[in-house]
């Protein structure tokens, strides 16, 4: 899919698979035009899609994946490392909906795997509690941990919220560096607090902030301006999934930031660690567990 030939080209290359070429075209009613141009009967798919911006790339990746299935696709792979319509992961207020829910069992319904890296899973306590069909999800853990040890001197993992633990304790224990999290309140979509605990041993330490998405950037900032006044240098920040713009990269560095970078599970300016490994190892997976006879 478009924004996402690098991929598609690592995932050909590294598998090794064929490239395989379509014409999606856009009409002037805003209706989109599909034709695939490789055969695909009887072979196994590899659909590669960055799904940022959702609302208007899920519509042609249900076509997408609907004519592979007519031209007789034996199983289309789904590869989206970053997996849109995960925080509306419950019913907060009456008349609400479950928008997470609604689009896996759609994408369910049109893609026979899923592939994607480090989804953004909150109250869902694994992608099958809402998908149907087999996921692999790649960790962006061993990239990121490369990355700091080559870019950061002393660094000091920092975990913006309890959520983000996991990435403070793995990523530091494999850098053999301090590891913290600190304690996030969220008011709203854009209103946080953050407290930092106590840390005067490791001010000469750089803090390095990780999460799996930057939006607004506010709680990240927020993060970087109490580390700051804590006495520490000037923070990196780093996120898996760019979904920021100039503002926000802005908002950062203005806060404090010294850099800020992200994986390319999405195409973004801040690129700066890459993600083709973990994701081949994903799809090599799945399409294993897809081509493994069935048992009757």
């Amino acid at each position: 899919m478009p924004g996402s030939e690098s991929l598609a080209e690592t995932l050909a290359e590294a598998l090794p698979a064929d490239t395989g070429t379509m014409d999606l075209h856009v009409f002037p009613d805003r209706e989109t035009y599909v034709r695939i141009d490789s055969p695909v009967a009887q072979r196994d798919v590899l659909l590669v899609a960055a799904l940022d911006a959702p609302d208007s790339k899920l519509v042609p990746l249900f076509l997408v994946a609907s004519t592979l299935s007519s031209l007789g696709a034996r199983n289309i792979v789904l590869v989206a490392p970053y997996l849109p319509y995960l925080r509306q992961d419950s019913v907060f207020r009456p008349g609400e909906g479950l928008s997470s829910s609604y689009v896996a069992h759609w994408i369910s319904g049109f893609a026979d795997g899923l592939v994607t890296v480090e989804p953004h899973l909150h109250r869902i306590e694994a992608l099958s509690d809402v998908f149907s069909i087999p996921c692999e999800t790649a960790s962006a853990a061993s990239s990121i941990t490369h990355w700091v040890g080559e870019n950061v001197a002393r660094p000091m993992i920092v975990g913006p919220d309890m959520a983000s633990r996991h990435w403070s304790d793995g990523i530091a224990r494999a850098l053999e560096c301090p590891g913290v999290f600190l304690h996030k309140v969220r008011h709203g979509d854009r209103r946080v607090e953050i407290s930092i605990p106590d840390l005067p041993a490791y001010t000469d330490f750089t803090p390095v902030l990780v999460d799996d998405i930057i939006s607004s950037g506010q709680t990240m900032a927020m993060a970087v301006r109490r580390l700051r006044s804590a006495g520490f240098p000037q923070p990196v920040c780093i996120g898996v999934h760019a979904l920021f713009g100039q503002a926000t990269a802005d908002l950062l560095h203005a806060a404090g930031a010294e850099r800020v970078v992200s994986c390319n599970s999405l195409r973004h300016p801040s690129n700066a660690i890459d993600l083709g490994r973990p994701v081949v190892a994903a799809a090599r997976s799945l399409l294993r567990t897809l081509q493994a006879p069935r048992r009757a």
